[in-house]
């Protein structure tokens, strides 16, 4: 999806709250008249984030990852993991997917919809790994290394900035943002 037209309107009511909403194909983002150009540009691409993530959700734009994940549990890890819930969030700026392993609860950055396919199913893979290894031990990496794209998706996402450089041939000493 194109970023839209934005229009800021700055308010001396205004604080600590900022707020952004599409009007006629604008995003219209409301932010206190004191903060920085740093904060504001920092503000504006979070609200941009989430409130493109909310359109997309709206049109059914974001790709299906229940079905996703299901093929890939079936190829990769032979159909045995349980997977209590996944879904696309809008929440996470800095990383790409989490997973809960106590739960079976896995959670998709909305930013990743907009990356190749390979590199969702890369994103994908990693979290699934982690219902087995909740760590990123050198067993973790090993799961992660069946999907045969790993290391090109892993390549991506350095390359994007959203990836450490840490990964199967080193000690877990930095933990990657995922």
């Amino acid at each position: 999806m194109p970023t839209p037209p934005i229009e800021i309107i700055r308010s001396p009511n205004r604080t600590k709250t900022a707020s952004a909403r599409m009007v006629d194909g604008t995003l219209v983002v409301r932010l206190p008249a004191g903060i920085s150009p740093e904060e504001e540009k920092k503000l504006i691409e979070t609200l941009l984030l989430r409130v493109l993530g909310k359109v997309r959700r709206a049109a059914g734009n974001l790709p299906d990852i229940k079905r996703r994940s299901s093929a890939l549990n079936t190829q990769y890890f032979g159909g045995k993991l349980r997977i209590n819930s996944i879904k696309w969030v809008s929440n996470q700026q800095k990383r790409y997917g989490s997973c809960t392993p106590a739960t079976g609860t896995i959670r998709i950055s909305e930013r990743v919809a907009a990356m190749p396919p390979w590199v969702l199913d890369y994103i994908l893979v990693h979290e699934l790994a982690h219902l087995i290894e909740a760590n990123h031990a050198p067993a973790f990496w090993k799961l992660v290394s069946r999907y045969p794209l790993a290391e090109r998706a892993r390549g991506y996402l350095i390359a994007v900035g959203l990836e450490g450089e840490s990964g199967p041939a080193e000690e877990d000493t930095q933990d990657s943002p995922e």
